[in-house]
């Protein structure tokens, strides 16, 4: 088993690792912010990290209303650019800690005025001692160059963070990830069924829209580091604004279709995909998405929406894994990458 495939089988218990050691901190860190509710937050990531950036500001927007940014590090770092960030807090995300674009982010970010919080995987790390505050992944080290527990906890952190500043009670609804992780896991065996048909993929788009972008722009960059497959990836509606005209009979499309407000778009982009003669995979629990599919790869616990974006990212996780190696290639050591990446 490659350290990429071990890791993805590690998820549950870091999650619940993660659940147990931080949510009073978390609780008590929004606490401290009521006074000052933040006007803004800003994200700031690279890579994997930025791919849980964009599901933490579609969540945090929707359960806090507190407008969320994405933030550009080479306004801080190239361009040397004074913000006004009073009354923001900025959330620098990496697994490492040492991002050194990322970190000078958030040092500039404290100058200008805001409270900074970090998460990462490593409580010694330059990211840890340098911000206000230190959310942990316990996910334990991660080997393997593609990053997979780590984006998992990233994205864990993102709940409890959204829970506690939202004060909307979730927290029981939030302690089921880890046996939703656990019962994606034993999708295994139907994804190596499947993953030999696409031994010779080449290219292929991914779709997710809402909370389940982030996973369309994850599930991508680990086909591309691990399988080199050229893989672009949309939301559903940008998807039908144009990229929808490279679409020839048998062209492979991933997609996520959860449960919820996303769900019937999906449907008809999945309805219009099968009109087209595309290869369409469905990573779904809904039987009204799953029956457009050239291929299913069917969710066996049905959750909402909110909280699908875990269960739903590790069969795509597998996939990747499983392909890399049809492929015979090595998908703990991708080419031309190293596990920490410093840009600035």
């Amino acid at each position: 088993m490659s350290l990429m495939l071990d890791e993805i089988h590690q998820q549950p218990a870091a999650i619940e690792r993660t659940i147990k050691r931080e949510s009073k901190k978390i609780e008590v860190f929004a606490a401290g912010l009521k006074a000052a509710r933040p006007r803004l937050i800003v994200l700031v990531a690279r890579g994997s990290s930025d791919n849980a950036a964009i599901f933490g500001r579609y969540l945090i927007e929707m359960t806090t209303g507190i407008p969320v940014s994405l933030a550009a590090p080479a306004i801080h770092t190239l361009y040397k650019t004074r913000m006004d960030l009073r009354g923001a807090l900025v959330v620098g995300i990496s697994q490492s800690g040492e991002g050194t674009d990322i970190n000078l982010t958030l040092e500039n970010s404290k100058r200008c005025g805001a409270t900074t919080l970090a998460i990462t995987n490593e409580a010694e790390s330059s990211m840890a001692k340098l911000a206000d505050e230190t959310f942990l992944i316990h996910a334990g080290r991660e080997r393997s160059v593609a990053a997979t527990k780590t984006y998992t906890g990233q994205l864990l952190i993102f709940h409890l963070l959204a829970n506690a500043l939202s004060g909307n009670g979730h927290k029981t609804e939030v302690e089921r990830l880890p046996e939703l992780a656990a019962a994606s896991l034993t999708l295994q065996p139907r994804i190596t069924e499947i993953v030999e048909r696409y031994a010779f993929m080449e290219q292929c788009v991914v779709v997710g829209r809402g909370l389940n972008y982030a996973n369309a722009f994850e599930f991508a960059i680990k086909l591309m580091e691990t399988c080199y497959v050229v893989a672009e990836r949309f939301s559903g509606a940008d998807f039908l604004h144009g990229p929808i005209a490279m679409i020839d009979p048998g062209f492979p499309v991933f997609v996520f279709a959860p449960p919820g407000p996303t769900l019937k778009g999906t449907r008809e982009l999945l309805e219009k995909l099968q009109g087209l003669g595309a290869e369409t995979i469905v990573i779904s629990s809904e039987p009204s998405a799953l029956k457009s599919a050239s291929r299913q790869i069917r969710i066996p616990e049905r959750s909402a929406e909110s909280l699908s974006p875990i269960p739903y990212i590790i069969p795509a996780q597998i996939f990747a894994a499983l392909l890399a190696e049809a492929k015979g290639l090595t998908p703990d050591q991708p080419r031309s990458l190293s596990k920490v990446t410093k840009t600035v």
